[in-house]
């Protein structure tokens, strides 16, 4: 019998993206790992998603780091695949599989890791109502007795640490600092905490459009990089138009129409996926020619992870000279020298 002071699943509490840092007192500042979001639950065995669909059937590896939980106990954390010392999200997508066979070979070749940042419950205590700073606090003591696949995420009350945490803990798969208010309780499906996010700036070729749903606009524009073999990489895509811009932009577009843009790669635009079943993925390629800056928020592998926004047109500067050697790849301690083992 369960031994949790409130039953399951909860909504997890969230966090409001800003562009800075709120400034000290009173904050607690922890990396922001590129992971699925989990609560761990002990007693009867289960973990929870952001959105409460259970995980544990796609990480069967995780259930011996779920039974080292004391009864009564409620972990808010992070589900995570890391390879060569830093999170790859897209092995974690792998791991999403409805075949049985394929998830019991996944869980051997890429297995998950936990990363724990809040304690919910405690020995069938409920912690919620109690300030972030106690229940941290208590978090590191249980963690002192949790072995691996566990791992304690830092914190700190100094921004100074934070702003160096922010550019050195990229590398290991940190696309950013979550920002807790010391003094707050947790509250479940609210956006209370703050996410610092890192924004970059880059020049891109449009390789390609959709088209909106509705017809006779632009849903969103394929943008391409070119690598070393001369051949435009698809990178990612951009949208967020007015209703008025989408309709200018197809009728721009359309008569740039060509039979290819993007050069043969393992992943195209509109290739299919286990997250896009049931989307219309069809898309027009244009000839390469027309530049646009964006920013974006983080890459994974070699493409932009969310939907990019668009800065400014740049009809000044040549497609050729939109490059893979414009994207930054980060330098730093990997995912062990990061989290506490």
């Amino acid at each position: 019998m369960a031994t949790w002071p409130f039953p399951p699943p909860i909504s997890t509490m969230e966090a409001r993206v800003k562009e800075k840092p709120p400034e000290p007192p009173g904050w607690r500042y922890e990396p922001k790992w590129d992971g699925f979001r989990a609560v761990a639950w002990s007693d009867e065995i289960r973990l929870d998603s952001r959105n409460q669909k259970p995980l544990l059937r796609y990480f069967p590896e995780l259930e011996p780091a779920l039974r080292q939980l004391p009864k009564g106990t409620v972990v808010d954390g992070e589900v995570l695949v890391v390879l060569d010392d830093h999170t790859s999200f897209d092995s974690l997508q792998l791991r999403i599989h409805p075949a049985e066979s394929r998830i019991d070979l996944l869980s051997s070749e890429i297995p998950a890791s936990l990363v724990g940042f809040d304690l919910l419950a405690f020995k069938g205590k409920d912690l919620r109502g109690e300030p972030f700073s106690v229940r941290r606090a208590q978090l590191e003591k249980l963690f002192a007795s949790l072995a691996d696949p566990w791992h304690l995420t830092p914190s700190t009350d100094d921004l100074e640490v934070a702003r160096r945490w922010f550019d050195e803990f990229e590398a290991a798969g940190c696309d950013g600092i979550v920002c807790k208010n010391a003094d707050a309780p947790y509250v479940e499906g609210k956006r209370e905490m703050i996410k610092w996010k890192h924004r970059r700036s880059v020049d891109v070729v449009v390789g390609g459009y959709r088209e909106h749903k509705d017809g006779g606009k632009i849903g969103s524009l394929l943008l391409g990089l070119y690598n070393n073999d001369g051949d435009l990489h698809f990178i990612g895509h951009c949208s967020g138009f007015s209703d008025h811009d989408r309709v200018a932009l197809l009728e721009q577009f359309e008569q740039l129409r060509s039979e290819e843009s993007f050069g043969s790669e393992a992943r195209m635009p509109g290739a299919e996926s286990r997250w896009s079943a049931g989307k219309d993925l069809a898309w027009t390629p244009v000839q390469p020619g027309v530049v646009v800056q964006v920013s974006y928020d983080q890459l994974t592998e070699a493409r932009f992870r969310h939907a990019t926004r668009l800065e400014r047109w740049r009809p000044d500067k040549n497609a050729e000279d939109c490059t893979m050697d414009q994207l930054e790849r980060p330098e730093g301690p990997g995912f062990k020298d990061v989290v506490v083992a």
